[in-house]
């Protein structure tokens, strides 16, 4: 099935404008490899304009349209955007499939989380008016102090290629409610559904410049974005190696950023598990949306007493996953989202297989798909801790197992990495599964599965995976400035210094 994606240009303060250069980018179905349509490139110029439509937003009628209306009046808006999403669910998620290589059903589940995000920040917008003028419990009587919560500003909102529509959703929906007004600049490589999510915003009438959003190349788009100096906050999702230079571009103006970054994330599994419940887990941690997952549990760590029993079946659960077009029925693993992303995973397993590595199962791609960037599951065993498939993050369907003999060591090399984001650990001691959750050095840890998300819970990382959480009320309070108020109430003199004699 041929499907075109919509023409759009920028969206700048509630209209569609062309980038100033004129300049577009081809948009490449990564299933077929075929040009499907193209989006604007914007550069400076452009990026000038939509932080000044969201600073103007943002103190519009003295901010009584957006930043300081009630959080009642932002939240009607949230849940519009929630209906037109249901709406058109179908549509955006076959656009989703065909832009990032995802498969069909994954991209409409995606679709209900982005619905029920938007509906949450909703729900959470409403509170918001309750916890304003919270009191604060003061040691002195003749004080009387309250916290007011306040947007934090004009937002940039960077978004990655793996969760295209998911991933802007998790952050507009959270500044909205908060009142900021934002830019949002999604990857190149996968913006189609961040373009349709601007024109729903056109529909249901979101205040103008309250949300803009800019689709182009990094280097001309989302740098001028992050060191931009009306930009009061930039939140980044995405690789290590640009959410250190944007923590550089803001630390220059010491201007707050939150960043979710890579990971290699290890999956624990000890010996007293039932091997096809954890097995089915360990390929979801790793191969689900095609392995671009920077949570993905990738580092299997699994006891000596079942390694080769529990990697046999795995190997056997990997052969059984259908590699497909993402729109075919039964689609579990499509097309990973460029040719420069394909060729980056298959010069992994390369160098894994060069440095002693064994390719258990997988590790090129499949016989019957003759175009688009398919890699097969791969399952990478005889793996020493300083090989870079142990080290360094793939973002492709490739999974590398060691194994151990105690919990000690385990613990050992769950944490020996740079990274923190995920984590999991698969046993029947409760006891033991609580011991590793508090060992292991993560900001998430699953027990017994891998990779549930809910828009309730906090989400984020340590070390070289960000600081920062998302999601729940972190995300909320992501874009909110706590403002103190203190008020003196005695009639009295304060009496510190000496009152000079009156005339």
């Amino acid at each position: 099935m041929a499907i075109s994606t919509p023409r759009r240009e920028l969206f700048i303060d509630g209209e569609w404008k062309a980038p100033l250069l004129n300049n577009r980018i081809p948009i490449i179905n990564p299933s077929t490899e075929l040009i499907i349509g193209d989006i604007p490139a914007a550069t400076k110029e452009d990026v000038e304009l939509a932080v000044d439509a969201a600073r103007r937003a943002l103190s519009r009628n003295k901010g009584r349209d957006w930043s300081t209306a009630s959080g009642s009046l932002r939240a009607t808006y949230l849940r519009a955007i929630a209906a037109k999403i249901t709406e058109k669910k179908d549509e955006l998620a076959k656009l989703e499939a065909t832009d990032n290589g995802k498969p069909l059903d994954e991209a409409a589940a995606d679709m209900d989380d982005v619905i029920s995000c938007f509906s949450y920040y909703a729900e959470l917008a409403e509170g918001l008016d309750a916890k304003q003028k919270a009191h604060v419990s003061l040691p002195m009587e003749n004080f009387k102090s309250y916290v007011i919560k306040e947007p934090i500003g004009v937002v940039a909102l960077i978004t990655p290629w793996n969760y295209p529509l998911l991933m802007a959703a998790w952050k507009v929906g959270a500044a909205l409610a908060a009142g900021c007004t934002a830019v949002l600049k999604p990857s190149e490589l996968a913006s189609v559904t961040c373009l349709e999510l601007a024109e729903i915003c056109k529909e249901v009438g979101l205040p103008a410049g309250v949300l803009n959003v800019i689709t182009g190349l990094g280097t001309e788009a989302g740098a001028p974005l992050a060191s931009h100096p009306d930009v009061d906050k930039i939140s980044f999702t995405g690789s290590s190696a640009t959410g250190s230079k944007i923590m550089q571009a803001a630390a220059l103006q010491v201007k707050p950023v939150s960043l979710e970054l890579g990971g290699k994330s290890p999956i624990i599994v000890f010996d007293d598990v039932d091997i096809d419940k954890v097995a089915e887990w360990t390929m979801l941690g790793c191969f689900f949306t095609n392995g671009q997952i920077c949570s993905a549990t990738s580092r299997l760590i699994v006891h000596e007493n079942i390694a080769t029993k529990f990697l046999n079946r795995l190997v056997e659960w990997a052969k059984n996953i259908k590699v497909s077009d993402p729109l075919e029925d039964g689609c579990k693993l499509g097309a990973i989202v460029s040719e420069a992303q394909y060729q980056k995973v298959l010069k992994f397993i390369s160098t894994a297989k060069s440095e002693g590595a064994t390719i258990l199962t997988g590790g090129s791609r499949p016989e019957n798909l003759k175009k688009g960037y398919f890699v097969e599951p791969t399952i990478i065993t005889d793996v020493s801790t300083s090989m870079q498939i142990w080290r360094e993050e793939v973002f492709g369907p490739v999974l590398c197992a060691k194994t151990f003999s105690s919990e000690e060591e385990a613990i050992e090399l769950a944490n020996d990495t740079h990274y923190g984001l995920g984590s999991a650990v698969m046993s029947n001691d409760p006891e033991r599964c609580e011991r590793i959750s508090k060992a292991v050095q993560a900001g998430i840890v699953w027990i017994n599965c891998s990779q549930p998300t809910f828009i309730q819970a906090p989400w984020g990382g340590i070390k070289r995976s960000g600081f920062g959480r998302e999601l729940g009320e972190w995300g909320l309070d992501n874009f909110l400035s706590v403002k103190q108020v203190t008020k003196y109430i005695s009639d009295e003199q304060w009496g510190w210094y000496k009152c000079p004699s009156k005339m």
